[in-house]
């Protein structure tokens, strides 16, 4: 199933202020006991506001990005946490200060949420202290500036083709037609690294001459079980290692993400290659479909908000 049941969509004081009170009223207020003196202040009206949507339109989380470059108000309703809110909304924040050029981004963290912020890439520094009569910390992140692609001219659309396999030397053909054909970047969902798949030598010289492109190059993998493959030798890894900041992987948490039956590959070029069960060999795609492939890849952004980078397949310090 592609939807994990809620979506994160920018929000305006002015006009959402009733929802963005209506989540923070319930945890803060009534759930933390905090008063609503501390809890109300003037930097909602010029900070920018985050909501995190349930199917039915309700919301059941929240966040702000302070002009003071500090992200607050982080609320996410008890029957919604543990299920990838808060990280999601983290993430839009992130992305957002970011994409302001702020050089970095701090947070006031309750003592109980430390970890959930580390494991974003925060860092705590400073003493404890008490803010409405609860423990708290403060943390930064450190944020990378996004790369400005050097002008180029205009790309031609794509032709649609599609791709269709049956059998392992289908399923690396119709592969290898997508890593190629892509500009910058790709994105895989996959169980353990496909061997027998992503080890064959045209593949890792296309993920490689992939990842050496230049500025902008970006490959994105979710592995739901990386031992085997960190056991076995994988000839993936030492590619991964010696590109760290271009090769990203995480490992999905949460039992929905870790079961989920499929493995995909996206290229940014609106190419998709599905296969129903990961464990076969079987799959379809298309050299460009678009709105399935950004279907698949709103789906992969929310696992990818909530899992954990792979520290395991850090570059080794020798």
């Amino acid at each position: 199933m592609i939807a994990a049941g809620f979506h994160i969509v920018p929000a305006h004081w002015p006009t959402d202020a009733a929802a963005l009170r209506g989540v923070r009223d319930a945890v803060f207020i009534r759930e933390q006991q905090i008063s609503a003196e501390d809890e109300w202040d003037d930097l909602d009206a010029v900070s920018r506001h985050v909501l995190a949507l349930a199917l039915d339109g309700n919301a059941i989380g929240c966040a702000r990005l302070t002009p003071q470059q500090r992200i607050g108000r982080m609320a996410v309703l008890a029957e919604w946490r543990g299920r990838g809110v808060g990280m999601a909304l983290l993430t839009h924040l992130i992305a957002e200060a970011r994409a302001l050029g702020w050089p970095e981004v701090q947070l006031s963290a309750q003592q109980h949420a430390i970890d959930f912020y580390a494991r974003a890439g925060f860092i705590p520094y400073g003493d404890t202290y008490l803010d409405a009569n609860i423990p708290h910390r403060m943390m930064r992140l450190a944020l990378e500036p996004f790369a400005v692609p050097a002008p180029r001219a205009l790309q031609p659309t794509p032709v649609a083709a599609p791709l269709h396999a049956d059998d392992l030397g289908a399923l690396a053909t119709a592969t290898l037609r997508l890593l190629r054909d892509a500009r910058h970047g790709i994105t895989l969902y996959t169980r353990d690294l496909d061997p027998g798949l992503l080890d064959q030598a045209p593949i890792l010289e296309a993920l490689r001459t992939l990842a050496v492109r230049g500025r902008g190059a970006q490959l994105r993998l979710l592995v739901q079980q990386p031992d085997a493959a960190l056991r076995d030798g994988h000839l993936m890894l030492p590619l991964i290692q010696r590109l760290p900041s271009v090769i990203q992987l995480r490992q999905p948490v949460e039992d929905a993400d870790l079961h989920y039956p499929s493995a995909f590959l996206l290229n940014d070029r609106g190419g998709y290659l599905l296969r129903a069960l990961a464990s076969r060999h079987e799959a379809m795609g298309n050299t460009f479909a678009p709105g399935r492939a950004a279907q698949l890849a709103a789906y992969f952004d929310q696992v990818w908000a909530r899992s954990q980078p792979l520290r395991e397949l850090q570059p080794l310090q020798l």
